[in-house]
């Protein structure tokens, strides 16, 4: 493995020039890191206080937590309780900068990162920039649909499910209500099976008491999956218990159908089969995003960075990625490891021992091992299933798991505080927050009138 130990330990003031993204002085050497998901911070964390000059870009100024963006999409949570600025995560850590900014461009063989309002120099660059929702060059889903990877998507599926469902209560078209009020999440993943479940609940629960002018049935929800199985990285028990747990709340599951369009109104798979929907939830797939200037020869499938077993990208003596950016290629892992949290976490945590021994001279430590902790996923409330290992078990015990293990992650204790007693509430009352419609969601497809077919599914063209 060979990486590049040199560096400037007398810098002079960095800010000499106009294009220059103005830093503190630092007489050690500057790890820049972009992105502050999971990985980011746990690098971060790793390297606070020590003898290195940590500067953290991200296009936003706050950390979010994506596995419960789907509770703030459908109002069990606000979004303040699921996102943390980074500047109070950071407050007290002398050696570590935050900087509001978008990178553009990398320059390997510079050191220089170029955003979209200056440019930096870096001793060793460490891209943790995650992954962005993967419509698989299919535009027409893409201008209609909504994915499901920031709090701005959990926002906008929030608004456009309550604005629908007050349209619906408008109209008096029953083939219009019928399209405003039938939900479509394609991709039968943790994501999408967690979304089901809670819009399922939503219907169930909530739909009778705010909306007494149509009985909760007319709300059906859909989940799409290409393959056999919902979430096929867990054990074929958790599967079933899964499957078994969404038919339980009435959530139509269709197996081996493929999406591969949809018009804002129409959805249509490669069977023929066609839902008529106004609201479709994109959680089938997601792919990397990084800065340009790494060739595609670095990447792998689902755009991701091909690096070492110490996360050092490929042909880079100094340019690291973390995360679900990252791909560690080898006989073990031939796709590289999952694009879960834990996997970020600890990449994160490794990557700075190995930086501070990079640093100090010290001999480069062990290849990254990741240590599978297991697998939790819910199924609305109370039901939740979980691979630990050799046990694999589901029900209360899971979620109850799963609810502690969720609240601890949390970053901030009011964070958690606020996510505690919502939940709590949740569990006595089945009520969520405050369903309003702060701002008014556009789609693509609003206002678009095209000829409805007789049926909300035709299963033959």
């Amino acid at each position: 493995m060979k990486i590049n130990h040199s560096h400037n330990d007398n810098k002079e003031s960095t800010c000499k020039v106009a294009d220059e993204i103005c830093l503190p002085d630092s007489k050690f050497p500057r790890v820049v890191i972009i992105g502050g998901g999971f990985a980011g911070l746990a690098l971060v964390e790793k390297l606070k206080h020590k003898k290195v000059q940590v500067v953290l870009f991200d296009k936003n100024n706050f950390h979010q937590f994506q596995p419960l963006l789907y509770q703030v999409a459908t109002s069990a949570l606000e979004p303040d309780s699921i996102v943390f600025p980074f500047r109070k995560q950071i407050s007290g850590y002398k050696n570590v900068v935050f900087r509001l900014a978008e990178v553009e461009q990398i320059q390997p063989s510079t050191n220089t990162i170029i955003a979209n309002n200056g440019k930096v120099k870096y001793d060793y660059l460490v891209l943790a920039t995650g992954t962005t929702t993967n419509f698989f060059g299919m535009n027409s889903i893409e201008r209609n649909s909504l994915g499901m990877k920031d709090i701005r998507d959990s926002l906008n599926i929030r608004h456009m499910m309550l604005q629908n469902l007050e349209q619906a209560a408008i109209t008096c078209d029953d083939e219009e209500r019928d399209a405003l009020t039938n939900f479509v999440i394609v991709g039968g993943g943790p994501a999408g099976v967690e979304m089901a479940g809670a819009l399922a609940e939503f219907c169930k629960y909530i739909l009778p008491k705010d909306y007494p002018e149509y009985p909760s049935s007319i709300m059906k929800i859909y989940l799409i999956e290409g393959s056999d199985k919902l979430i096929a990285a867990m054990s074929d028990k958790a599967s079933t218990q899964t499957l078994k747990y969404l038919k339980e709340l009435n959530v139509n599951v269709l197996f081996n159908e493929i999406v591969t369009d949809y018009d804002g109104h129409i959805i249509t798979t490669k069977k023929g089969t066609q839902i008529h929907a106004k609201n479709l939830i994109w959680t089938a797939g997601v792919k990397g995003q990084l800065p340009k200037g790494i060739d595609k020869e670095h990447l792998v499938n689902g755009n991701r960075l091909k690096t070492n077993e110490h996360l050092q990208v490929e042909g880079f003596n100094s340019v690291f990625a973390i995360g679900d950016i990252a791909a560690v290629i080898n006989t073990d892992t031939p796709k590289g490891h999952p694009q879960v949290a834990q996997v970020a976490i600890q990449q994160g945590k490794y990557l700075g021992e190995l930086l501070l021994n990079i640093v100090k001279d010290k001999p480069i430590i062990n290849p990254f091992e990741y240590k599978d902790k297991g697998s939790l996923a819910t199924v609305g409330k109370r039901r939740a299933v979980a691979d630990l290992g050799n046990f694999k078990f589901a029900g209360y015990f899971a979620w109850f798991l799963w609810s502690i293990v969720h609240l601890m992650s949390i970053s901030g204790f009011r964070n958690r505080l606020m996510v505690g007693f919502n939940w709590m509430v949740s569990y006595f009352t089945y009520e969520k927050s405050n369903r309003v419609i702060i701002r008014n969601f556009k789609s693509n497809n609003q206002n678009k009138k095209v000829e409805k077919p007789s049926t909300k599914i035709l299963t033959e063209k």
